[in-house]
C-alpha cells in the first residue's frame, strides 16, 4: 500500500516543475495557468540507507524499497469552490490524497508570470486555505441537513455526538479556521471521517525559494514574507535546483549537492516530512533473496504488520522474530544475533517500531 501526497497551489508557483524533479517523470510544463488538467501521479521509491545496509549484510539479490505517491493537481484560483478555473476538478482530486503539500512561491522572476500579477506568499496561502474551508463548509452543511432528518427518528447517542461535532467544525470554518486547527479528538475524527474534509488533511508547506535562499533558515524566510506557519511543517526547496538534480546520474547529483552545500535533496526532505505528517514508520524483512522495506502507521500491531506482506500472514499469525536493524548489523547477521540473544520473540500485542527487522511465524 502506498500513500498519496497531493501537490497543490496556485498556477505558476512551481508545482509541476517540483513534481517532475521529485518523480523524474516527464509532465507537461508551460508558463501559463491550468497547464496541468488531469492530476499526474508519480510513484517514488523512498530513500532509506538502512535498506542498502541490510542488503549488503545479506548480499540480497534484490532490493525493494517502500514507495510514496506524489500527485500533481491542477492549480486552483480564488473562487474554486464556486467552480472558478478548474475548481471542482481540483476539489475532487484533492479529496483522494492522504496529505497535502502546498507549494508556495517565494521567489522573484519577471519571466515567470503570477496569476495575480505579483508575488505575495501570504495571500497565496490564504487563497488556498479559504478555498478548502469554503468547500468544507458546504460539505458540513449538507451532512447537518441529512442528520436533522435522522435525528427525528430518535436521539441516538452517536448521532447526537456527530451533530455536536459538525456544529463545532462549522462554527470554526465560518470564522476562517481550518478544521485541522480545532483540536478534534479521535472519537470526533472517527465520527466525521466519511466526509473526508479537505481542511482536516495533514498539510506540509513547500516554499519554492530562489537558489540563493535555499540554504537559509526556515524562520528567516517565514519572517521575510510574514507567513504564519509552523516551521516544522515547512520545507525550503528550489524547484530549479531540484529539476537540475533530476537530470543527473545519482553520483553526479550527489556531488552537485555537495558543491551547493546541501546535505540532501528536496525529495528526501519532502518524503521525511510526509512520513512525519502521516505518522508513518518503516519495518524491514531481509535475507539473501531480497531486502524489503514496508510502510505502516505508527502504533500498528505485529499481526497487522504481517498482513501488509500477505493477508495469510495476519490470519495465521503465531509470533514475530524481531530485532532492531542496527543491532542486527552490529551482530553481523541473524545467526550471531540469535547466539547473543538479540532477537526477540514477540506476540500479537507487540507494537511495531521504526527500524524493526522481522521474520513472521504463521500457520497457512
Amino acid at each position: 500500500m502506498s500513500f498519496k501526497v497531493g501537490i497543490v497551489g496556485l498556477p505558476n508557483v512551481g508545482k509541476s516543475t517540483l513534481f517532475k524533479a521529485l518523480t523524474r517523470k516527464q509532465v507537461d510544463i508551460a508558463n501559463y495557468p491550468f497547464c496541468t488538467i488531469e492530476p499526474n501521479v508519480g510513484t517514488v521509491a523512498v530513500p532509506d540507507f538502512r535498506l542498502q545496509k541490510l542488503s549488503d549484510l545479506y548480499n540480497s539479490a534484490k532490493i525493494v524499497p517502500t514507495v510514496i505517491e506524489f500527485v500533481d493537481i491542477a492549480g486552483l484560483v480564488k473562487g474554486a469552490h464556486e467552480g472558478q478555473g478548474l475548481g471542482n476538478k481540483f476539489l475532487s482530486h484533492i479529496r483522494e490524497v492522504d496529505a497535502i503539500c502546498q507549494v508556495i512561491r517565494a521567489f522573484e522572476d519577471p519571466n515567470v508570470i503570477h496569476v495575480d500579477g505579483k508575488i505575495n506568499p501570504i495571500s497565496d496561502l490564504e487563497v488556498i486555505n479559504l478555498e478548502l474551508i469554503f468547500a468544507d463548509i458546504e460539505t458540513v452543511k449538507k451532512r447537518l441537513t441529512s442528520l436533522a432528518s435522522e435525528l427525528k427518528g430518535g436521539k441516538e447517542k452517536m448521532l447526537l455526538k456527530t451533530n455536536e461535532t459538525l456544529l463545532k467544525i462549522k462554527d470554526a470554518l465560518e470564522k476562517g479556521i481550518m478544521a485541522s486547527a480545532i483540536g478534534l479528538n479521535e472519537e470526533e475524527k472517527f465520527l466525521i471521517k466519511e466526509l473526508n474534509l479537505l481542511s482536516l488533511k495533514p498539510t506540509l508547506y513547500a516554499l519554492n525559494v530562489s537558489e540563493a535562499d535555499v540554504k537559509s533558515e526556515k524562520k528567516e524566510i517565514l519572517g521575510k514574507y510574514n507567513l504564519p506557519l509552523d516551521s516544522e511543517k515547512v520545507i525550503l526547496v528550489s524547484a530549479k535546483i531540484e529539476s537540475e538534480l533530476a537530470e543527473l546520474p545519482s553520483e553526479e547529483a550527489k556531488k552537485y549537492l555537495e558543491e551547493l552545500g546541501l546535505e540532501e535533496s528536496g525529495l528526501d526532505k519532502l518524503i521525511r516530512a510526509s512520513y512525519h505528517e502521516l505518522n508513518l514508520i518503516t519495518f524491514f524483512t531481509a535475507g539473501p533473496k531480497e531486502s524489503h522495506a514496508w510502510t505502516i502507521v505508527q502504533g500498528t500491531l505485529a499481526p497487522q504488520a504481517a498482513g501488509k506482506i500477505h493477508t495469510d500472514f495476519e490470519r495465521g499469525f503465531i509470533a514475530a522474530e524481531v530485532i532492531n536493524w542496527n543491532d542486527l548489523l552490529d551482530a553481523g547477521g541473524d545467526v550471531k544475533a540469535k547466539e547473543k540473544g538479540l532477537i526477540r520473540l514477540e506476540g500479537k500485542g507487540y507494537v511495531m517500531k521504526d527500524g524493526d527487522v522481522v521474520e513472521f511465524r504463521f500457520n497457512v
